[in-house]
């Protein structure tokens, strides 16, 4: 996995915790969901990343 991807996957994640932290304490539910969505978007896009990078070993 490139460094980029990896910053950019975390930044990402990093991105939806402060939504999700905003959409808590301003009760907005939709800002909460949204950030939800983000941190899970980048978890499924690191675990993509590893698979990739588990099989350019071999």
């Amino acid at each position: 996995m490139g460094l980029d991807d990896k910053i950019g996957n975390k930044g990402e994640g990093l991105g939806g915790k402060v939504k999700e932290g905003l959409g808590k304490a301003t009760g907005d539910e939709n800002l909460e969901a949204e950030g939800h969505k983000d941190q899970a978007t980048s978890k499924l896009k690191d675990a993509g990343e590893n698979v990739k990078d588990a099989f350019k070993g071999h």
